[in-house]
């Protein structure tokens, strides 16, 4: 079984961004105190500067048709400089020497730390919008002043940023794996069972019973092998490997396309490699 670093140095987890990134109390201010890097995401995309080798971060002025916020939120320091994120309008068009790069491509054309920081700032983005009124009482909620999260001026009631967690399993039995396919992905690709914690559950329980529920197999010897930050919106994947137990399959088309066991020796086509899913099956399917 491989060991446990192996499983934890994936994109989008902060191990990419550790010499580049200082987090800061974030803050809300005019730009023109001091010139910075920009992470700009445009819905599941990043807006990057076209380089001679691979996409970079914007620095500095940025051109009218971005439509910058007049006090944008930095969120700490990259390479020394104050780092700044927005969310640009969907309809926007992006022009030269400007690029756009999704975050979720199934082909990565930038390195891992961009890719990290630009999941870093979709997450932070998508909890600044959806926190700005108390779930207690309605009133507009101001930000803390030292960490992450956000106080109602109203009833004071404290919130924190939402991270739902997940388990994703690699069931094996003997020379086979399981795999599922969700309508939504592109065609031909399967992956590995996944589901939202519930209520009053482990991650080992989750594991088991979104299994049985898409597919009707039970399984055995759940073990934890790593985790992933999964900015889609805003998620935490938590990996398991187990065995095949009993039971039949049976798909749950609520939930899914297409359940089948494959061999390992002809798989499918499977997620991208900056996945969780792909690097549990890659590790293990030849173990």
């Amino acid at each position: 079984m491989s060991s446990y670093p192996d499983l934890i140095n994936i994109p989008f987890n902060n191990i990419f961004i550790r010499d580049m990134f200082v987090p800061g109390v974030p803050y809300y201010s005019p730009t023109s105190h001091e010139p910075g890097y920009w992470v700009i995401i445009q819905g599941n995309k990043m807006i990057l500067l076209s380089g001679e080798a691979l996409p970079t971060l914007p620095f500095g002025d940025l051109p009218d048709w971005l439509d910058v916020p007049d006090a944008p939120l930095t969120i700490g320091l990259w390479r020394g400089r104050p780092l700044r994120i927005f969310t640009a309008d969907v309809r926007s068009i992006v022009k030269e020497p400007f690029m756009v790069e999704a975050l979720n491509t199934a082909i990565q054309t930038i390195d891992n730390a961009i890719l990290g920081i630009g999941g870093i700032a979709k997450q932070i983005l998508y909890w600044e919008h959806q926190s700005g009124f108390c779930s207690v009482c309605g009133g507009p909620t101001l930000p803390f002043a030292r960490e992450w999260g956000r106080s109602c001026s109203v009833c004071n009631a404290k919130h924190f940023p939402r991270i739902s967690p997940c388990a994703i399993v690699f069931v094996r039995r003997d020379d086979e794996v399981l795999l599922v396919r969700n309508a939504a992905w592109p065609t031909g690709r399967y992956s590995l069972a996944a589901g939202f914690l519930n209520f009053g559950e482990s991650l080992e329980d989750c594991a088991a019973r979104e299994v049985k529920e898409e597919t009707g197999i039970d399984i055995t010897d759940i073990t934890y092998v790593g985790s992933q930050s999964w900015p889609f919106p805003s998620q935490l994947m938590a990996g398991f490997v187990a065995r095949y137990a009993n039971g039949d399959l049976v798909v749950d088309h609520a939930e899914l396309e297409d359940a089948r066991w494959f061999p390992i020796s002809g798989l499918p086509t499977l997620p991208p490699t900056r996945s969780i899913a792909r690097r549990i099956i890659d590790t293990f399917c030849h173990c």
